[in-house]
């Protein structure tokens, strides 16, 4: 049966407020919790923007189950130091953390001021920067300079043994590419048509052994009108494709992106309602995929309700 994990949004709320839902959602009975890693909200209504490496000890050391970050491990930062981070977490929480690695977004990325490579580059890069992380963790003296520069590199602390990386994957092609690297596959949530076709490809390339887990969008309210409106003004801007996801600099062009987004526009995107009939049914349409984690994001600021209702009336179905 799937796990439930409990999305933790830096985009949208302060890391002393995600300590106290990340809490209450693992007393509530969420199975992990998975983590954004953004330098910038997708709009300025969302209106935070924490430091998601420092958030993520607090929050290990508060809790008691396993927690991922999604991670662009070779611009805004260097690949050397998320193998430290990465490294470090696990030796004092073993076996609670996961690293899940992108291609990136401009939107976070661009900060740094180099030229944005096209996906193609970015491939590359990001699997040349997991490769690198895997010598650091295995103890080995790292020198790289290509689409990012190591310079006799060791790490002194390092894991117990390989972390798990899972690689992020929104199309089919991309998915084939991290077949051959990957330990596990992330994906968001997509019409069914989509998600079949990706999950076909990778299970072609990797058989039945390496997981796959996926990161559902919800809005939860008593009122579903409201649920409909509260998920309008927090996600409008992110539900465009992934190459205009990845393209944009700024908080305000995802803005004037979504000028002409309805909030009908967002059906396809996001879960919305009060019957956790449906909730329960979405989610098993995912768990028949072969998805194993199955992390759920609330895109409306009520996050103490939505914890609630879910502990309630839909996280006993999965138990």
């Amino acid at each position: 049966m799937a796990k439930l994990g409990y999305h933790i949004s830096h985009e949208q709320f302060s890391p002393a407020a995600l300590l106290q839902y990340v809490v209450k959602a693992e007393e509530a009975g969420f199975q992990f919790a998975l983590s954004s890693d953004h330098f910038y909200p997708w709009s300025d209504v969302q209106g935070q923007s924490g430091f998601a490496w420092s958030w993520l000890g607090a929050a290990l050391a508060r809790t008691n189950f396993e927690m991922g970050v999604i991670n662009c491990p070779y611009r805004r930062y260097n690949p050397a130091i998320i193998a430290q981070a990465t490294a470090t977490l696990l030796d004092m929480f073993p076996d609670r953390f996961w690293l899940g690695s992108g291609s990136g977004q401009m939107l976070n990325e661009g900060i740094v001021g180099q030229p944005w490579p096209i996906k193609e580059e970015r491939n590359a890069a990001l699997k040349d920067a997991v490769n690198v992380m895997r010598q650091l963790w295995a103890g080995e003296e790292v020198s790289y300079s290509g689409h990012f520069e190591v310079r006799e590199a060791k790490l002194y602390t390092r894991p117990p043994k390989q972390p798990v990386v899972v690689a992020a994957a929104i199309t089919p092609a991309t998915a084939e590419f991290v077949s051959s690297w990957a330990d596990a596959l992330i994906t968001v949530i997509q019409p069914m048509d989509k998600l079949e076709k990706m999950v076909k490809v990778w299970r072609n390339a990797v058989g039945n052994d390496k997981p796959m887990h996926i990161k559902i969008q919800v809005s939860y309210d008593p009122d579903p009108n409201k649920a409909k409106q509260l998920a309008f003004e927090q996600w409008k801007t992110n539900i465009f494709g992934s190459d205009m996801l990845a393209q944009l600099r700024t908080p305000k062009q995802f803005e004037q992106a979504a000028a002409h987004v309805s909030p009908d526009d967002l059906e396809p995107h996001v879960h919305i309602g009060n019957d956790p009939d449906m909730f329960i049914k979405k989610i098993k349409e995912y768990e028949e995929l072969g998805f194993e984690k199955i992390s759920i994001h609330n895109v409306n600021v009520n996050q103490e309700s939505f914890i609630h209702f879910f502990s309630q009336n839909v996280l006993p179905e999965f138990k």
